[in-house]
């Protein structure tokens, strides 16, 4: 018996599980073994793409024979090696959403100008939104007044320069009070009302300008002017002037007073040019003088609530400031000294201002303060013109006028106040502003601890 390896020359005998090569054909190079280890599991994130699986390593045994696995995306590019980021999904084509960059936060979101008005609030206070502040009143009543009367002063020089061209006659500056300014009673008219009429645009302007709101809150708690329900107070205060006027003529019988009695009618040539300047300024100059005094002036003592007082003095002043009197009486009290009453006149237009100004309390806005106001004008303007007086008489008044007057103006509140209440008035604010939402931040993509610590994201 030979000897183990004698047979072979002292070689071991080939492995059957090698190949051998074919003779004249050149060696095939082998695989390098390749260890045996298993792949680390990461968790991938969610995506709206399909997901793709990565497939399972199979261990090779050492030495073993076979063609090198398929590179798969997401497989190490060496034994050991982390795993590599797997295939995403195409984004989209433009800017995406990038987070906030280093030292830098969020750009803030864009506001308007105006703020959204309270919610709940009753139109008085309607400017205490989020941006009042203390100084805000007291600052749009400077800049109204300034603004009011600034812009009465180029409309002096347009109506000098215009009726110069028109009568060829230079007007006088330094008339006095009881002169005429322009030579013509219908162009001291049209001043007089025009003047006043330009306070309208400045409030509606220092709402927006100062307290940062929007001018329909002047209008109502709605944000606008009611169209609807403003028709239905003029037709209530068509009917006061026919009421007030029976009053009137009754009070006047009652005092037997013959002042008018020599008062004739002018005829339309004298009577037509007033008339239009009455007509076409007269709804203005009442509705500025009703935006400023229960409009502006209600709102801005509204405004001031004390609400966050803490001491007993301060609870006891905003128990009374949070009520709509404040305004009122402020209001009212400024209306009077703007006109030229005494006696018992002043108690006329008091009554005349505190009764509108409720009214707008009672029906979240100036709807029925601006009918009243507007129609007591036309026929406190037309009535005399149709006389030949284009000038309001002013001074004392008995108190049989001034009872002639209030019962009236009693009665069309009270049923301005009955028919709000039945059509279902809007009286306080909703809220109605869309409040400012400022843009949602990309939510940040969790990371596995694995990814976290090789610093890449897992496939």
């Amino acid at each position: 018996m030979s000897e183990p390896g004698e047979s072979s020359g002292g070689w071991a005998p080939p492995d059957a599980a090698v190949p051998v090569p074919e003779p004249g054909r050149p060696e095939q190079p082998q695989p390098y073994p390749q260890p045996w280890y298993a792949e680390p599991q990461y968790a991938e994130p969610q995506y709206a793409q399909p997901q793709y699986e990565q497939p399972a390593q199979q261990a090779q045994p050492y030495g073993g024979a076979g063609p090198e696995p398929e590179y798969v995306p997401g497989m190490p590019y060496w034994p050991g090696a982390p795993a590599q980021p797997g295939p995403y999904s195409q984004a989209p084509y433009g800017p995406g959403p990038y987070g906030p960059g280093y030292g830098y936060g969020m750009p803030p979101a864009k506001r308007p100008w105006t703020v959204p008005p309270p919610e709940g609030r009753p139109y008085h206070q309607a400017a205490r939104d989020e941006a009042h502040r203390w100084w805000r009143p007291l600052l749009g009543s400077l800049v109204l007044l300034v603004g009011g009367f600034g812009l009465a002063i180029p409309l002096m020089a347009v109506g000098m320069i215009v009726n110069a061209l028109v009568t060829g006659d230079a007007p006088d500056p330094t008339a006095t009070d009881t002169d005429s300014l322009f030579g013509n009673d219908t162009a001291d008219l049209a001043f007089n009302l025009g003047s006043l009429a330009l306070f309208l645009p400045v409030a509606l302007g220092v709402a927006w300008l100062v307290q940062r709101r929007r001018p329909g809150t002047l209008s109502s708690v709605a944000g606008r002017l009611r169209w609807r329900w403003m028709l239905v107070c003029c037709g209530l205060a068509i009917a006061f002037c026919v009421v007030s006027y029976g009053t009137s003529v009754v009070a006047a019988i009652a005092m037997d007073d013959r002042s008018g009695a020599d008062e004739h009618w002018v005829g339309w040539g004298r009577f037509l040019a007033p008339a239009i300047v009455i007509i076409l300024l007269v709804p203005f100059q009442s509705a500025a003088e009703e935006y400023v005094f229960r409009g502006w002036l209600l709102q801005a003592v509204g405004a001031c609530t004390l609400e966050n007082a803490r001491s007993r003095v301060g609870r006891a002043f905003s128990a009374v400031l949070r009520t709509p009197w404040p305004g009122i009486v402020l209001g009212s009290a400024l209306f009077t000294a703007g006109h030229g009453y005494t006696s018992w006149g002043i108690l006329d237009i008091f009554l005349f201002g505190a009764i509108a100004a409720w009214l707008a309390v009672r029906t979240g806005g100036l709807e029925s303060s601006i009918a009243l106001h507007v129609f007591n004008n036309l026929m406190a303007f037309l009535l005399p013109a149709a006389v030949g007086k284009l000038d309001i008489e002013q001074g004392g008044v008995p108190w049989q006028v001034v009872a002639a007057d209030v019962v009236p103006m009693a009665l069309y509140a009270a049923v301005v106040v009955l028919l709000a209440r039945r059509m279902r008035v809007q009286r306080i604010t909703a809220g109605g502003g869309v409040p400012v939402v400022p843009e949602p931040e990309p939510e940040p993509v969790q990371m596995p601890e694995d990814a976290a610590v090789t610093g890449r994201p897992t496939a």
